[in-house]
């Protein structure tokens, strides 16, 4: 019999069983954070098994205080399951009956309460898991707005999500995946609006998942949800903003939190759903409108600003004579795509470099790197100057991007894009253009096009990326999404 099975066996009566299974199966006795407590309640042996550092202990206390009190204000009676139960001063108090229930509830910070001679015992949630408290995230700062954002606990951020959306008919739905892990999953869609096909396809691929654990959390579930193999564009849309979540849960789509992850998933998504931030909704429409403009400037440089300069510098000819002046004005022994390579290499360098450098060197990094790859690079003849101006640019339209899954593989775009250039020149250009957005418009994220509104074409939904409407003029829902109810307001 494998462990699996003996997993399923009905809880034991006899505490002592129970607790032979737990040394022998689970540690308990090797593993010093697990533990148990055991009580004498009217002549009945009474365990109560526990994790250190997951549980409350004052909760626990207050627990066992009231049930050795019932020795002192109870007769003998044979009814002791039904005065613990009552006696269990918790609101979350649920019954299980199996071995299994009894290890995954303990190993979840739960603590479990078995009476001797009872095939029944009784979860308590204490829980207290370790963790920070909510603050805004440092990937989506906004100017103004609110500054709570998701944690490690999944507790917390379905509450931060529910808190934002009082509506009777938002779901939380659980599931645990991992065979070792017992990771919490939940799927949070609002009822009446979410597509049922997609929640079912949705918990379905889920409950598919067959792994040990899911120790990157989130990011394994993507992979095994949308299948995305080596394709470097993101699929979902992750965020650690509580209210970039409730809008687009009542957009229809359906967020799916992973405890241990501080950010959640949004599904489905499109390429121009990366291209939202927060902080276009919390200023006027007119500046929201702005700054979305200028964003969409910054991906597009990022994208094709170096190899166009790349061109111009490969073929002259192509200048007007007004912008004659583009292209380096100083000759170097190493080529120009050379020189980009390795500029643009050494950006993500300091990128990596200052993810690891500790705080307090982090300056000192960003001196040393401004120094050696700006001016000293320069004098020496690595660069010319023009190649550093370009590379700047296109830099910063990729920090400007909101979602970082998206900018890296625009970077990737743009490094391919460089190949071809110099290369091919104009054909490289064009066709490397041409075949990007074939590849883009040839994806689908759960069965939506990664193009949408523009391949295939919506003009109204379209207008609407262009241009941030005010809350009272959106009355529809986005219609790629297939919602139960199309309007945002009441007609």
């Amino acid at each position: 019999m494998t462990i699996k099975d003996e997993e399923k066996k009905p809880l034991p009566e006899s505490v002592d069983e129970i607790e032979n299974y737990m040394k022998q199966r689970i540690g308990l006795g090797e593993s010093f954070d697990l533990g148990v407590r055991k009580l004498k309640i009217l002549r009945k042996d009474v365990h109560i098994y526990y994790v250190n550092g997951l549980c409350e202990t004052r909760f626990i206390i207050e627990i066992v205080e009231e049930l050795v009190a019932i020795n002192d204000h109870e007769k003998l009676s044979t009814n002791l399951f039904k005065i613990i139960e009552n006696r269990l001063v918790h609101q979350s108090v649920q019954p299980i009956k199996t071995l299994d229930d009894l290890v995954l509830q303990v190993l979840s910070g739960l603590i479990v309460v078995v009476v001797d001679g009872e095939a029944t015992g009784f979860v308590i949630d204490v829980r207290s898991y370790p963790g920070r408290q909510p603050e805004e995230p440092d990937t989506e700062k906004v100017v103004r707005g609110s500054r709570d954002g998701y944690v490690e606990n999944i507790i917390v951020n379905t509450a931060l999500t529910r808190r934002r959306i009082r509506d009777g008919r938002l779901r939380f739905e659980i599931l645990k995946i991992g065979e070792r892990s017992k990771t919490d999953i939940a799927i949070g869609y609002i009822k009446d609006i979410a597509n049922p096909d997609l929640i079912n396809i949705i918990r379905k691929e889920i409950q598919a998942i067959k792994i040990d654990g899911l120790t990157m959390a989130d990011k394994t579930i993507e992979e095994f949800l949308l299948k995305q193999g080596y394709n470097p564009f993101p699929l979902v849309r992750y965020t650690e903003r509580a209210d970039v979540a409730a809008t687009h849960l009542l957009e229809g789509h359906v967020i799916i939190f992973v405890d241990t992850s501080p950010s959640v998933m949004i599904t489905p998504t499109t390429y121009f759903h990366h291209l939202q931030h927060a902080e276009e909704y919390r200023q006027s429409a007119a500046v929201g409108t702005m700054l979305r403009w200028i964003r969409f400037i910054g991906v597009i440089a990022s994208l094709f600003l170096l190899p166009l300069w790349l061109l111009f510098v490969l073929e002259p000819s192509l200048l007007p004579e007004k912008i004659a002046y583009v292209g380096p004005n100083k000759q170097s022994n190493i080529p120009t795509v050379i020189q980009l390579f390795l500029a643009d290499i050494g950006v993500e360098f300091l990128r990596i470099a200052a993810i690891h450098t500790p705080t307090p060197l982090s300056t000192a990094m960003g001196l040393i790197a401004a120094v050696l790859i700006g001016q000293i690079a320069i004098d020496v003849g690595l660069f010319v100057p023009e190649v550093i101006l370009y590379l700047a640019v296109a830099s910063i339209g990729t920090f400007s991007t909101p979602s970082y899954e998206l900018s890296i593989a625009n970077k990737i775009v743009r490094l391919l894009l460089l190949v071809a250039v110099a290369i091919f020149h104009i054909p490289g250009l064009v066709v490397g253009i041409t075949l990007f957005i074939l590849f883009l418009a040839n994806i689908r994220s759960l069965n939506t096009p990664y193009l949408w509104p523009l391949l295939p074409f919506n003009p109204k939904a379209f207008l609407q990326i262009l241009i941030r409407r005010s809350v009272p003029g959106s009355k529809i829902r986005p219609s790629i999404i297939h919602t139960k109810n199309r309007y945002r307001q009441p007609t």
